[in-house]
């Protein structure tokens, strides 16, 4: 039953035949985990508050930057430096106190993967990388779970719905990951800022229309939606049944094509021993004004024209925001016959 005090909270909910009492009630009992608190994940959170999901879980290890207010609306310069989940819990429990939070301030990773996946009847995908993609999948298709999937690419986003009683899946759509710098992510290419409102309130539609069981769920359907002519498409694609998923990959950032590993060095190592590296910078311009921690700059995609530009005196640490493009520099100088030993700074500028 709900109180007196849900029912004033919900009562456009309740007043809407298609919805009304039973439908608010299957919402507080649904329980949905939400994968990343960052520019999708920010309006999904939100609007599946406001809507009385029960149990919501959200995942992100990420913590917020001056660069995310642009479009994550859910935070403030108040809480730069701290953890998007923690934050992103503690606020929304002030616009919902009917709703039932579970953090976890962590990556999702293939060994949590199928018992967190568990825990949950949805999952939504609000992540902004191939590997966690394909991790999100296939944890989906093993725990029999349905995945609302967004996407969003400067001013263009996708919405579609993955293993919805069975259905089309991600690998369905996209059976490979495309190139490692084949699709730059919003760190490097931009990003309108009111997009990942728009595309994730469309998922969190997607989530009230399969707990309520009305309208027609996006299974089997691409929406594409571009921002600039407004201009929406919705595309059929059917399972493809050759594709058998019986266990996840232990690395699935080798399977998008990203280095395995790298030698690393923490910043306190570095900070110690400086006068025997050089450091390159291979992130964007602005990111390099804003702040840098000193030596070359040269941003990943133009390295592989610029290498000769890097010093080869002395080892060399490289360096981004995270680490993972970092990475990537690395790879790439070492294809290049880079003679002397490359570093990547674990965690990246961010990293302690």
């Amino acid at each position: 039953m709900l109180s007196k005090q849900e029912q004033q909270q919900y009562n456009r909910h309740l007043i809407l035949n298609e919805i009304g009492e039973s439908g608010q009630l299957k919402l507080k009992q649904a329980k949905v985990l939400v994968i990343g608190a960052g520019g999708l994940g920010c309006p999904i959170l939100q609007y599946l508050t406001a809507a009385g999901v029960g149990s919501i879980g959200i995942i992100d290890h990420d913590t917020i930057d001056q660069s995310n207010l642009q479009r994550q609306i859910l935070y403030s310069h108040d809480d730069i430096g701290k953890f998007k989940a923690e934050v992103a819990a503690n606020k929304l429990s002030r616009l919902n106190p009917f709703v039932n939070f579970e953090i976890f301030v962590q990556r999702l990773t293939s060994e949590i993967a199928i018992e967190l996946f568990s825990k949950y009847d949805i999952v939504v995908d609000g992540s902004d990388n191939f590997p966690t993609r394909y991790l999100v999948n296939d944890t989906a298709v093993l725990t029999k779970k349905p995945v609302v999937f967004g996407s969003i690419f400067k001013f263009e986003g996708q919405v579609s719905v993955f293993n919805h009683k069975n259905g089309p899946t991600y690998r369905c759509l996209y059976p490979n990951p495309p190139k490692p710098n084949e699709v730059p992510n919003c760190s490097e290419i931009g990003v309108l800022g009111v997009l990942p409102g728009i595309i994730g309130s469309l998922q969190a539609n997607e989530v009230l229309k399969m707990i309520c069981g009305v309208g027609e769920v996006l299974s089997g359907k691409l929406l594409t939606y571009n921002a600039l002519t407004m201009q929406q498409l919705v595309l059929s694609f059917k399972k493809n049944e050759t594709i058998q998923i019986t266990g996840l990959d232990a690395d699935y950032s080798f399977f998008c094509g990203l280095p395995k590993s790298s030698l690393e060095i923490t910043k306190g190592e570095l900070e110690k021993n400086l006068e025997q590296y050089n450091l390159l910078d291979v992130r964007e311009n602005y990111e390099h004004a804003q702040y840098n921690i000193g030596g070359q700059h040269i941003p990943l995609g133009e390295l592989a024209n610029r290498n000769i530009e890097v010093s080869q005196e002395k080892d060399l640490v490289v360096y981004c925001k995270a680490g993972v493009r970092s990475k990537m520099a690395i790879e790439i100088l070492k294809d290049k016959g880079f003679a002397k030993q490359l570093l990547n700074l674990k965690g990246g500028i961010l990293g302690v």
